[in-house]
């Protein structure tokens, strides 16, 4: 699945990132707990959160993550858009609530990496 994918998915919009687009997402992950997202498998993914401040980029940028879906309609402010930017990382925004947008990306065959226990 690509960004592009997810934003049509999702009927997102993009911040910034329209050029990485074409780029495959092999994970998900949706947490508001930057400390959770820590504890993810790492390899190319999104992450969807409700959380738009500059420490959300940072631990994207750890976690190899490219894409980051900010859902609920949130908009994150130009410092983080400018973080984001010299990061490489892709900013959608979508009015879907964390719970249905990863049960849309699930339904369509992204998946979370391996499981908890």
């Amino acid at each position: 699945m690509t960004i592009n994918d997810i934003k049509d998915i999702l009927k997102a919009t993009y911040i910034i990132g329209e050029e990485h687009g074409e780029k495959e997402v092999h994970t998900a992950c949706g947490s508001d707990m930057m400390s959770d997202v820590l504890a993810f498998y790492k390899d190319q993914s999104v992450l969807l959160t409700g959380l738009c401040n500059p420490q959300v980029i940072r631990t994207a940028e750890m976690m190899d993550i490219i894409c980051i879906v900010f859902v609920r309609g949130k908009v994150p402010d130009e410092m983080t858009v400018e973080l984001a930017r010299e990061k490489g990382i892709a900013l959608i925004s979508t009015g879907h609530r964390m719970f249905s947008a990863c049960g849309r990306l699930y339904e369509e065959g992204l998946r979370g990496g391996a499981s908890y226990r």
